[in-house]
Parts: structure tokens; sequence; C-alpha cells
């Protein structure tokens, strides 16, 4: 393999890396710092960190198109490739206005963010993008037509869009999600012959990651919605793009669940555990909304004392089990 095509993952992870620290620092400058809940005294952190992973990735993808066209001559897929950087362009947008609006004030309505994230769907509608046969169990296989990109496509990007950003709310646990799940439906798209979306995945991965090293607990900076956004849109737009949309579902299990839960409270129960006088975490309402309170719930009934470590580690552990079981369930359309 053409080492050059370490290239795009290398500057990916470097520029997050590099710019974190400048992004912080202009953060605290301007004042753009959130409370750091599940803590006894809530510190100030900086916000909207993933809008330095978003710019990693656009740089590391550009990369990657120019490596396509100037050393192999290949020219294949740059529509869906522009397709994909317009939609992470316009949902980071969504997401950045979302932060500044501020989560605490209800942030962009429900019914606006719908609505743009809509909009945001637009180039991959415009493109057609995707196959609109798809494999549905017990009918088989079922062409939806010109339906495919009028509906399919939009709900499916609203949908994980949307509601990635439900289980949050612990230091390092989007970021730690969004790495997971991209890592998954990377590795399907590159065991069903789309290696070019593996690539692409693999540059939000390692921006990812290097955002990791500063959102993990203690954390000095969020990820904001323009980052929750962002890799919501990207894992919907690579199982649309690589024809796994169903796989990809599957994977998703772990936000479904949160979605259920968090439905019980109408959507308005906090994700946060209440610390005690020690700072180990018990729970805030008398009933669970959500899989961070599941998980505070069952590392009590084991005996462990709880930390926001400890309650990430699960979740986590559960996506990964959820991620190996989809693989097992679907493997004989996966490894081709």
């Amino acid at each position: 393999m053409d080492l050059i095509i370490l290239l795009p993952i290398l500057v990916s992870f470097f520029i997050t890396l590099f710019l974190m620290s400048f992004w912080i620092r202009k953060a605290n400058q301007i004042g753009l710092m959130w409370d750091d809940m599940n803590k006894i005294k809530a510190k100030k952190v900086a916000g909207s960190g993933g809008l330095i992973v978003v710019l990693g990735f656009i740089i590391g993808v550009l990369l990657f198109i120019a490596y396509r066209v100037f050393i192999l001559n290949e020219t294949s897929n740059l529509i869906e490739i522009f397709s994909l950087l317009t939609v992470i362009l316009l949902v980071s947008g969504i997401g950045l206005m979302d932060d500044l609006f501020g989560w605490q004030h209800g942030g962009l309505g429900a019914r606006s963010r719908i609505i743009l994230v809509l909009l945001a769907a637009i180039p991959l509608m415009a493109i057609n993008a995707g196959r609109s046969v798809i494999q549905i169990p017990s009918l088989g296989s079922v062409d939806f037509g010109i339906f495919y990109p009028l509906i399919i496509i939009p709900l499916g990007i609203i949908g994980a869009t949307t509601t990635f950003n439900f289980l949050a709310g612990f230091n390092g646990l989007e970021a730690g999600q969004g790495i997971l799940l991209l890592s998954a439906v990377g590795l399907v798209a590159f065991f069903t012959g789309n290696s070019w979306l593996f690539l692409i995945a693999l540059c939000m991965i390692v921006s990812l990651i290097a955002f990791l090293i500063f959102n993990f607990y203690p954390a000095r900076v969020f990820p904001g919605d323009i980052l929750t956004y962002s890799v919501g849109a990207l894992i919907a737009i690579i199982a649309i793009l690589g024809n796994f949309e169903k796989v990809a579902v599957f994977f998703f299990i772990p936000v479904i669940i949160e979605i259920i839960l968090k439905a019980r409270g109408n959507l308005k129960k906090q994700s946060f555990g209440l610390p005690d006088k020690e700072g180990f975490l018990g729970l805030r309402y008398n009933k669970i909304y959500g899989l961070t309170h599941l998980s505070i719930y069952l590392l009590n009934k084991w005996g462990i004392k709880v930390t926001e470590k400890k309650v990430v580690y699960l979740i986590w552990t559960f996506q990964f089990l959820v991620i190996m079981l989809g693989l097992i369930i679907f493997r004989n359309g996966i490894f081709i």
C-alpha cells in the first residue's frame, strides 16, 4: 500500500491535536465556557471543541481527494465525497448555532433543528446517493424507488444527526461513542468493497482520538453539538453510501435505547448523575431516564463506587458488545 495514503489520516490527527490547546485558550478568552457537571463543584470548561475536530476531518478528507486525483489519477466517487463534505459542513453549522444558543436555554427548537438538518441532507438527496433496494426481514428486497432519496435519506440523516447527542453528559462519552461507531461502520465499508469510505471514516476517528486526549476525565474541553451532529451525520452518510443501512441501525441500538428511556421523561430529564460529598455518583432522579442513569444504578447494585470514568467505560463496553453482535449477525453480508 502506498504510504502516502497515511498522510490525510496523520494530518487530521495532528491538526486536531495541535489546534485544540489554541481553541481552549480562545474559548476561555471569549467566555465560551460551560459547567462541567457530575462534579461536587462544577468548574467551567471550554465549549464547542468539535469545531477543531471537524476542521481536522475536512482537511484530511480534502488531502485524500488530492491523493486520489493527483497520485492515483482516480476520480470515481468524487461527487459522493463532496456531497458528504457539504452535508458535514452544513450540520456542523447547525450544531454551532445550537451551541451558541446554549443547551441550558434550550438551544435550537426541535422543529427548527429538524428543518435545518433536513435542508442539510439535500446534497445527498440531489445526487440520489446509495441504492434504493433495501433488504427487510420477512419482506426480502424492497425497492423504494424515488422514495429512497426523498424520504429514506433525509430520515436517516435527521435521525442520526439529532439523536447521537442524546447519549452524552459525561467526560469523553460522546467522543468515545463516535470512535466506536465510526470504526464499526468504517470496517463494514472496507469489507463490503468501499475502502474509500473506510479512509474517510478514519480521518474522523483519528480526529476524535486527538480530541479525546483533551476531553476525557477531567475534561478541558467539551465537544458541543457541532461535534455530535457531525459524527451522527457521518455515520448515517457512510451507511447510505455503503448501502448497509440495516447494519448501522443495529449498531445504533444504545442510542435507540437512550431515546426510549429519555422519552419516559418527555426528553427533558438530564443525563447527569448526582455527586455526593466524596465525589461518587448517585441517581439524580428516582427513575431511569437514560443509559447513564442505568449505568449508575447497575454499578451501585454491583457494590461498585460510581465514578464518571466507570459510567463511561460501562457504556463503551455495551456499545462494543452491540457492535460485535452486529458483526456476527450480519457477517454473511459483510465479510464477502
